[in-house]
């Protein structure tokens, strides 16, 4: 049984309800735009963000976010040592979402970023507002193409609790303040969506299903550009198509195609850069079993990593099985989202609506392989977090289910005012996170004052201000956070070497391609965010320099108290023997050049 589509008239009450919706709409965008809006807080979200000012200049996809693996990957590409400048074309993101990010940052001038500077009573970096107001753009217009598609699928009532229940998961605002591409991916995900469905019903017709089966084929390849985790999606929707849509093999292999023309060309300017198709973005696998992805990235040779393959597929499963315990939270805390498996058991009238929840089926658990070879967090705002793309059609099947059992009960026959309290149910119950999480968004901004958001071990102002300041724009600066750096000083920044020799051979390297080194920015990402052992293992032979923030500030000393008792740490800081606190001893930029007095 389905709830089929019923048209009617436009009368009063609809036309408030949408009123109502759009005012909703509306409000909620500007309070999560202009009032409760922190700042991006996602390492990948402000690289993506720098590299989009980068395409805003005219620089195509380049970056200012230097890791040491694509320095040697474009070493593999030419003979003789790395040239520093070359490994500055990005081959880890799909460019997408950078783009689409550049001609925002186009617009309003983005790519100058003195116009942009911040002063001392900012505590919010005014284009990461710009970065935030893009996805929240991508995800409102989601909403739209996921009202006309569940409507289509079912009928306009459950397509408007679907819309109100988008609106109010507090999960997809998040993201849209995190400079990720979830957002647009939504936004490409449910375009998709609308024409494979269009797809399964030509087929369910007896009519060729390869024009929509194309067309979803290109929005797929186009979310594929987006997030190269997205290609595990597109091998479960080949695989329906190539099965069950008509003609049989030809649509599932078109759409294969279809994805494949798309992504030559980034995947041959990955080729020419780093000498390989999946350029560095490939070793994000480290990430998924069991090595540190940070660890790695750092690693100057990819010989010296270790990638542990043992017991491989039951790796796999456990951690695909593991996703299943924060399905719930990954899918927005939607209530009927989780419902739509046991939708799986019910005999829905309409053939398509039946046959496409096997489509969503089969992309799901593609993607969760996916996830789980290349490393899902607990963390619901993770940047290979897909579950969220599917919450809306989720719990659309939920929602049909619930709508189908409600039904059949006495009471909801006999009281007509509770025909629809399961909806409202379903709202109240989707939207707890937000209703009880936003009103303490808005007091802790009123207490705030001047603290900075993500401090730490974020803090915009300093980067932005006094860290530009100190370095001319062809000097390079090492971080062991260097994608804040290129985003909010506007410098080339080197994530900090594995190997204490690795830094001391690139050091060399820069100086004489007239790249110098400016200095060395340490901040609480590297030795605040982890446990002590933890902080250990990843950084080693840096742990002296590393924990020196934190002894300094601990007993009241000057930076270097510390890292001055490690002989190789010692040699280093004698050729940066300045230290600038920027932020008191937790946030220490180890420079080059004299002090000039103007920080404490």
């Amino acid at each position: 049984m389905s709830t089929a589509d019923t048209p009617g008239s436009i009368n009063a009450g609809t036309i408030i309800r949408r009123v109502l919706f759009f005012i909703l709409l509306i409000g909620l965008s500007l309070l999560y735009l202009l009032v409760t809006f922190q700042g991006l807080d996602s390492p990948k979200g402000m690289d993506q963000s720098q590299i989009a000012r980068e395409i805003a200049r005219g620089k195509g996809f380049t970056t200012k976010v230097l890791r040491p693996i694509s320095v040697w990957k474009s070493g593999q590409v030419q003979e003789g040592d790395p040239i520093i400048q070359n490994a500055n074309y990005d081959t880890y993101h799909a460019p997408l979402h950078p783009i689409l990010l550049g001609w925002t940052l186009k617009m309003v001038d983005g790519d100058d970023a003195d116009k942009w500077r911040m002063t001392e009573n900012d505590t919010v970096y005014k284009l990461d507002r710009i970065v935030a107001a893009t996805s929240v753009i991508c995800f409102l217009i989601a909403i739209g193409v996921n009202y006309l598609l569940i409507s289509r699928i079912f009928d306009s009532k459950i397509g408007g609790v679907t819309a109100l229940l988008m609106l109010l998961c507090d999960l997809n605002w998040k993201f849209s303040q995190t400079g990720l591409p979830q957002m647009f991916m939504l936004l490409l995900f449910s375009c998709a969506c609308f024409f494979a469905y269009r797809a399964v019903e030509a087929t369910e017709e007896g009519r060729i299903a390869l024009v929509p089966a194309l067309i979803a084929a290109a929005f797929f390849g186009l979310l594929a550009l987006t997030h190269w985790l997205a290609i595990w999606i597109i091998l479960g929707f080949a695989l329906y198509a190539g099965f069950f849509l008509r003609p049989r093999g030809a649509a599932g292999l078109a759409a294969l195609g279809f994805v494949a023309l798309l992504s030559i060309w980034p995947l041959l300017k990955n080729k020419q850069h780093s000498d390989s198709l999946g350029g560095t973005a490939i070793y994000a696998l480290f990430g998924g079993l069991g090595t540190s992805e940070d660890s790695v990235m750092r690693t100057y040779d990819i010989g010296d990593s270790y990638l542990p393959l043992e017991n491989l597929p039951f790796k796999i499963v456990r951690t695909t099985l593991l996703q299943a315990g924060d399905l719930y939270i990954n899918l927005g805390s939607i209530l009927t989202a989780p419902l739509f498996f046991l939708t799986l058991l019910h005999p829905f009238r309409r053939r398509s609506i039946a046959n496409f929840r096997w489509c969503l089926l089969l992309m799901w658990l593609s993607a969760a392989v996916g996830m789980a070879i290349f490393g899902l967090t607990r963390s619901s705002t993770h940047p290979n977090q897909l579950h969220i793309l599917f919450a809306p059609l989720f719990a659309a099947y939920g929602l049909a289910f619930l709508a189908i059992l409600w039904s059949r009960l006495k009471i909801a026959v006999e009281i007509p005012p509770l025909r629809n309290a399961h909806f409202v149910a379903v709202v109240l119950v989707s939207a707890g996170p937000m209703v009880l999480d936003l009103p303490q968004q808005i007091v802790q901004v009123g207490k705030a004052g001047k603290r900075v958001p993500h401090w730490p071990p974020y803090f915009p102002a300093a980067l932005n201000m006094k860290l530009a300041e100190e370095v001319r724009g062809e000097e390079i600066i090492v971080s062991d956070q260097p994608w804040a750096v290129a985003w909010y000083s506007d410098r080339t920044s080197l994530w900090l070497p594995k190997r204490v020799d690795d830094f001391t051979y690139l050091e060399e390297l820069a100086e004489s391609q007239d790249t110098p080194f400016a200095g060395i920015l340490i901040s609480p990402y590297s030795h605040s965010s982890q446990n002590l052992f933890s902080v250990y293992r990843e950084y080693e032979e840096w742990s002296p320099l590393i924990l020196d923030g934190w002894s300094a500030y601990s007993v009241r000393r000057l930076p270097g108290t510390l890292a001055g008792l490690d002989q190789s740490t010692k040699a280093i800081l004698a050729r940066y023997p300045n230290p600038r606190r920027l932020v008191d001893s937790r946030l220490v930029f180890w420079s080059i050049s004299p002090s000039t007095g103007t920080t404490p």
